[in-house]
């Protein structure tokens, strides 16, 4: 675990040291508050916990192409930097290291995810809503978070540069959202496997109406645990060869 949280102090440290790490956190932040300022809260006259459902709506797609763009780095960039090869050599293993870089962009995603926090609070000045919708949104952003970027945490060992690991995250990531889409055009078994596998409309809209399902937490946390363990084992075998 030592080795871990070094990893994951460097790796943050670098996100706020990098003008990227600012680029995506004043983006999205950017983004959101256009977003909810301009269909969340808008002219129309909407009930707060519409309001709120709409805010995790835009925030949840804001939080799948950030985590696409913040894991981009994670191991493409140590090989197209030719970093690689030390991180490969040091005495650490491939899990500590794909544990470390994934904790460090979830923990950045995380962060910026909180930061907007201040957005449903302001429904409180015109409307009511309730703390376990906040919560329970939030918490839904969270472990979406967390498999997306397990995905792109898989793609960035997979890609030579961060321009390949950024279009076969988001490729990976955009099969996982359409699976909803297969699931209505196909037949059993196929259809109920792609609908329960699907990343999005399946396991995402109960966090938005406040609906905390264990189901659902545990089916993010499955595809982080999947995709981390495909990236530890691709990192084994290119670090054996």
């Amino acid at each position: 675990m030592r080795m871990v949280a070094l990893i994951v102090r460097r790796e943050l440290g670098a996100y706020f040291r990098s003008p990227l790490g600012f680029i995506i956190l004043s983006t999205v932040l950017l983004l959101d508050g256009l977003l909810f300022n301009a269909y969340a809260m808008g002219s129309e006259e909407r009930r707060s916990s519409s309001v709120l459902m709409l805010f995790f709506y835009f925030s949840s797609g804001t939080t799948l192409v950030a985590s696409i763009v913040i894991s981009m780095r994670l191991l493409a960039e140590e090989r197209q930097t030719g970093s690689a090869a030390l991180i490969l050599s040091a005495p650490v293993s491939e899990a500590e290291i794909v544990i470390g870089k994934f904790l460090s962009a979830w923990i950045f995603l995380a962060i910026i995810t909180v930061a907007t926090l201040y957005m449903p609070l302001l429904i409180f000045v015109n409307g009511s809503v309730t703390v376990g919708q906040i919560c329970a949104g939030y918490l839904g952003l969270l472990v979406l978070g967390a498999a997306a970027v397990a995905i792109g945490t898989l793609g960035s060992v997979l890609a030579p540069n961060q321009i390949v690991a950024t279009l076969l995250s988001a490729g990976m990531i955009g099969l996982t959202v359409i699976l909803w889409w297969i699931a209505h055009v196909t037949s059993p078994p196929l259809s109920t496997a792609s609908a329960y596998a699907d990343l999005y409309m399946k396991h995402f809209p109960p966090f938005m109406t406040g609906v905390l399902s264990t189901a659902n937490v545990l089916y993010y946390v499955s595809v982080a645990y999947l995709f981390l363990q495909i990236s530890i084992r691709v990192l084994e075998a290119r670090r054996w060869h």
